[in-house]
């Protein structure tokens, strides 16, 4: 099963066939919303919008290891992050896609591991993707003729308020390609659970860097995002022609629990097994 995780402008998928809706349940509490599944060609997809049904949820209020786990507890083991983001670069216009690569993570209040508290793993994460996933996504872009770029670097903000023009500078200089607010922890987490995750970030606004361009505000995002999650739908659609479900892992994703795990025991605590248990960071179904 492929997860979908919508992000704002991005509440629901018209496209999918025989729709049921499920409750995710999580030992972390409450994920964001309901999930509908159903299916596009001979693929099934469970859609998760990020921000919760009526978008009620900020940033820093999504329950990121709820959502992860629930949705690893249904079959998940793709998920595709679908986000709107400000650009740092001239060349990533509003309304251009980008299949991030590589994360910088800015974050400091959100619950971002399920290690803890007794139970200490450390988790492989240099390469932040599934690059197989991510070159699906790049074919589905290329089949519906989306301007898109291959690669980029997100930078995730704790929001939910926008980056201050001094911040935005910096982000630049540090190379960044797009800034957003809620790539992270999800991502971590997604291969904490061993599962393929890939992100595609949609361009909604230059931040507040550009001379040229007044500073960000909701009413120039709303408009850039009708056409933008038009787009999104083009292509989750292609995604059940382009992605390879043959496999059920990459291999580069999936970790074995006996090599991140470093607390010698855990037997005595059934919590940290169930954690264990129902994330399957071992892949196993």
């Amino acid at each position: 099963m492929i997860g979908v995780i919508g992000g704002s402008g991005l509440y629901e998928i018209e496209e999918l066939d025989q729709k049921t809706t499920v409750l995710l349940e999580s030992i972390y509490g409450e994920p964001s919303a309901p999930v509908v599944i159903g299916s596009i060609g001979n693929l099934e997809f469970a859609f998760l919008p990020r921000h919760g049904l009526n978008h009620q949820l900020n940033p820093s209020e999504i329950n990121y290891r709820a959502n992860i786990e629930g949705l690893k507890r249904i079959g998940v083991d793709k998920i595709v992050s679908i986000s709107a983001v400000g650009s740092l670069k001239e060349e990533h216009e509003p309304g251009k896609f980008i299949v991030i690569d590589q994360y910088i993570d800015k974050t400091f209040t959100r619950k971002n591991t399920f290690f803890e508290g007794g139970c200490v793993a450390h988790v492989p994460f240099g390469d932040p993707v599934c690059r197989a996933l991510s070159d699906s996504i790049i074919r589905a872009l290329e089949d519906n003729k989306l301007d898109h770029f291959k690669k980029g670097t997100y930078i995730c903000i704790e929001g939910p308020q926008f980056s201050t023009r001094a911040e935005s500078f910096l982000y630049r200089s540090w190379g960044c390609d797009v800034i957003g607010m809620t790539n992270m922890p999800e991502a971590k987490l997604a291969r904490e659970a061993g599962i393929c995750y890939a992100s595609l970030a949609m361009v909604t606004d230059y931040d507040c860097w550009h001379p040229e361009h007044d500073d960000v505000s909701i009413e120039a995002i709303h408009k850039v995002m009708k056409a933008n999650n038009s787009n999104a739908h083009k292509l989750i659609k292609s995604l059940s022609t382009s992605i390879n479900m043959n496999e059920k892992s990459c291999g580069h994703c999936s970790s074995d629990v006996t090599d991140i795990l470093m607390t010698s025991s855990v037997d005595n605590d059934q919590r940290f097994l169930d954690i264990i248990k129902t994330t399957k960071i071992n892949n196993e179904s």
